[in-house]
């Protein structure tokens, strides 16, 4: 499909991009990993200030309402650097699952705080090794007039800095059965809830998350009780996409990194990029990653007029800038020879970051799979 950026939206990736190799760089993240620390606050703030936090949301709770495509620019800008922020688990998440399922009072109370950058959101999904969102073990039991949550939530992106956690409880029905699926909106400092940090691959935030009797009222429910399946299905397809594009920034940057070291790298008295078969492996990536645009394009600008068919492009965005990913990643390290293979060099940064997310909220196994049961097949 033909996809031209507006005007303003150019506007917000350069400024994301610009602010991305200033505020953003791979030595920030070196330095976070050092520190054992999951983000930077200070340059948190400074992406809420530019309105980074609040592209999604609409001008009434103190967004810019500029859309999907628009966001997807900043995400882009940020995988680039492989940088490590809330946006994907606050901006996008947080603000798509207010938008879609939340209350007046709901977006009232919490979105102009997410706009601002005083509050930070984390989707608490999973609790087995693989992403299934069906699979719900955590119970919320009715307790007086609210409910009483139990139950343990594996690798929450971001879950030990946010201030509010968005959880799939089980009120009803069996485990793996999508019905009987509620979502919560349940602040992380009440009594009862113990978050675990994680020293992750690719040196970015993630929580394990215990839930110990935890009593919250029946306000705290985001959309409806027993029936929050589908809601969680669209906010994880909104998450999906955003990594998608995020992906995309990533294999784009190292593509460049590529190319450039095969411009001025000599061996045997010649440039390595005057070799015919590095010349191939460098058009084979090239073109996957303009495979790629195309998919995370179409799959952004569906969420922005709501098309019937959300499910099945973001499967398919998220699957084809995986597998880009995996290939670009791969390649950088080894054609980079020795050097790619040193903690030094910045090449396994981007393949460490690449395996996170590729398994990040489905494997392409999990939506080729579930791109052909949308299908029919």
């Amino acid at each position: 499909m033909a996809f031209v950026l507006t005007d303003e939206q150019q506007m917000l990736r350069d400024s994301a991009r610009s602010f991305a190799d200033v505020k953003l760089p791979i030595s920030l993240l070196r330095a976070l990993r050092a520190k054992g620390e999951g983000f930077d606050k200070a340059a948190w703030k400074e992406m809420a200030d530019l309105g980074f936090a609040g592209v999604l949301i609409p001008e009434e709770y103190g967004g810019s309402g500029f859309g999907y495509v628009g966001l997807g620019q900043v995400l882009e800008a940020q995988g680039r650097t492989i940088a490590a922020s809330p946006l994907l688990s606050t901006a996008m998440i947080g603000a798509s699952a207010l938008i879609l399922a939340g209350s007046q009072k709901q977006k009232e109370t919490y979105l102009p705080l997410i706009a601002s950058g005083d509050l930070l959101t984390a989707l608490a999904v999973d609790e087995g090794p693989r992403h299934d969102p069906a699979y719900i073990k955590v119970t919320a039991n009715k307790s007086g007039a609210g409910y009483m949550l139990s139950g343990d939530k594996r690798y929450v992106v971001d879950g030990g800095e946010a201030g509010l956690l968005i959880v799939a409880a089980r009120t009803s029905s069996d485990e793996s059965d999508p019905q009987g699926i509620t979502l919560f909106l349940v602040p992380a400092d009440i009594k009862g809830i113990t978050r675990t940090a994680l020293k992750t691959l690719d040196a970015h935030a993630a929580a394990n998350i215990s839930f110990a009797d935890v009593e919250i009222g029946a306000d705290a429910v985001l959309g409806s009780v027993d029936v929050g399946f589908a809601t969680l299905d669209a906010i994880l397809d909104r998450a999906r996409i955003g990594l998608a594009a995020e992906s995309l920034g990533a294999a784009d940057a190292a593509f460049e990194m590529t190319s450039e070291y095969l411009k001025v790298r000599k061996q045997f008295g010649q440039l390595i990029g005057s070799f015919q078969s590095l010349q191939h492996r460098a058009a084979i990536m090239f073109t996957e990653l303009e495979l790629t645009r195309s998919c995370v394009a179409a799959a952004l600008a569906a969420l922005d007029i709501n098309a019937n068919n959300i499910a099945e492009m973001a499967s398919l965005a998220k699957t084809r800038a995986a597998e880009t990913l995996h290939l670009v990643s791969n390649e950088t390290v080894q054609l980079h020879g020795g050097i790619g293979m040193t903690d030094a060099h910045d090449s396994g940064l981007y393949m460490k970051r690449a395996r996170v997310l590729e398994a990040l909220y489905g494997s392409e196994s999990f939506h080729r799979d579930r791109y052909a049961r949308l299908g029919g097949y």
